[in-house]
């Protein structure tokens, strides 16, 4: 699996998570992964790593569609 590719286990929910966790300022996004794992129980802590690592991996592309389309 590349960082590109979508885990299974992501949804939109969760990168909205990550989204809010870094505007909040309250970690460095690197140890965000507890953080998600706490907000949505049912991820492993592997899980959590690769929803990290594609919201990482993901975020220019994500949000520079969002200020194209919006």
């Amino acid at each position: 699996m590349s960082e590109n590719e979508r885990p299974e286990c992501c949804t939109e929910e969760m990168l909205d998570y990550l989204d809010d966790l870094r505007e909040d300022g309250f970690t460095n996004m690197f140890g965000a992964a507890p953080y998600l794992q706490v907000a949505f129980p049912e991820l492993t802590s592997v899980q959590a790593r690769k929803v990290l690592v594609y919201w990482m991996a993901t975020f220019d592309e994500r949000h520079l569609l969002e200020v194209n389309n919006g």
